[in-house]
């Protein structure tokens, strides 16, 4: 919900498509401290991080709902909120896999994350359609008032999670220095975790950013809609990654993981660059909703591959480091900015979509002993 109402009331307070990247690009500023949060989370439990960042959501939510209220809401004070949030946000996604890998055993991990994906797409399609409708009709007060009460149910929620305990290790740690340090080695020395990084890394510099941050500007000025649109489009692109869940999660088809990341990873740019030349709604929300399928066979194996080629007491600082990759959105949307300014919208597409299918197949040649010989540890079916 707060990316369909903040990204529409930035792009239509100050018609400006870089401060609209610039808010897509704060919302991941924490993507470089996710290994930081990782350390803590191995160290304090996860309950304890979950609860503590709903608090802080919460809190920030309730901050917007104030200003607009008193009808002190500018895009410069958003953003700086915007920067709050964007410290902890990308963090998320690393605690929910971790901790599904702490609680669950291996054989039922990649129906775990299934599920779980499946839990945040169909939130996804209920936030964007439900955040453009509120705000339509009520207004940006109400629809904030909605956000902080929701936020509020996940702090209470999260109370309930089990504090799971971290995982002896077979290295005595003495710091989280040097918790950290480990991690990094960690990661370096396996060409599995470094090839999946390097996926990472590809789809959210010059994949994510025409599904996420700039598509309020598709909807704006190429769709020619209105938040109802945008709302429409977010939530085609979310039922995308549903059904994608789904169709993971029954374990009636066996793939190969790494294989999976890869094809999933190449269809999703060739899709972006049809996207692009799209002008009719239904027709784009038709390609959005294949992306997001794409997307979620993409990230959902990267993530399985990632914790089977960890040991347990690793988890939350690898998939720390892997929130790293999370940085290539920030970049990546403040590059397109300029040039969707200078050489047009379907051009930046175009370059960013080439440029993306020929790093996929380089990494993949790169590390294709890790990543496509199909007895690679990697390539476990599904």
């Amino acid at each position: 919900m707060e990316t369909i109402l903040l990204g529409w009331y930035i792009l239509s307070a100050s018609g400006s498509v870089l401060m609209l990247v610039f808010y897509g690009a704060l919302q991941y500023l924490g993507s470089l401290v996710a290994p930081i949060f990782g350390v803590v989370c191995d160290r304090m439990g996860y309950r304890r991080m979950l609860w503590s960042t709903r608090a802080i959501y919460a809190l920030m939510a309730f901050v917007i709902m104030l200003l607009s209220y008193f009808e002190a809401l500018t895009p410069e004070k958003v953003l700086i909120l915007s920067a709050v949030v964007g410290m902890i946000r990308p963090s998320d996604q690393m605690m929910r896999n971790a901790l599904i890998a702490k609680t669950l055993p291996p054989e039922q991990l990649m129906a775990a994350l299934g599920i779980s994906r499946m839990t945040s797409d169909s939130a996804r399609i209920a936030g964007a359609l439900a955040g453009a409708g509120i705000v339509a009709f009520l207004g940006m007060t109400s629809a904030y008032l909605v956000v902080t009460f929701l936020y509020f149910i996940s702090f209470w929620l999260s109370r309930g999670v089990d504090n799971v305990q971290p995982a002896p290790s077979s290295v005595a740690l003495a710091s989280p220095l040097q918790d950290l340090k480990s991690a990094f080695t960690y990661v370096w020395h396996k060409p599995i975790l470094m090839g999946a990084m390097a996926v990472a890394f590809l789809v959210n510099l010059l994949a994510f950013p025409f599904s996420l941050g700039l598509l309020p500007y598709a909807a704006k000025n190429i769709f020619l809609t209105s938040q109802t649109g945008l709302g429409f489009l977010g939530a085609s692109f979310a039922f995308g990654g549903l059904l994608a869940s789904l169709t993971l999660s029954s374990h009636k088809f066996k793939l190969r993981a790494s294989q999976t990341m890869i094809v999933a990873s190449s269809a999703w740019f060739l899709l972006d660059f049809v996207f692009a030349f799209t002008q009719n709604l239904y027709f784009g929300m038709f390609i959005l909703m294949l992306a997001g399928f794409v997307q979620s066979l993409c990230m959902t194996p990267l993530a399985a591959v990632m914790l089977r080629a960890t040991e347990p007491a690793f988890h939350g600082r690898v998939m720390g480091m892997r929130m790293l990759a999370i940085w290539g959105l920030p970049i990546g949307l403040l590059i397109s900015g300029p040039l969707v300014e200078s050489i047009g919208y379907v051009a930046t597409a175009g370059l960013y979509s080439a440029l993306g299918l020929i790093l996929t197949l380089a990494l993949t040649v790169y590390w294709r002993r890790a990543l496509w010989d199909r007895h690679s540890v990697a390539n476990n079916a599904l």
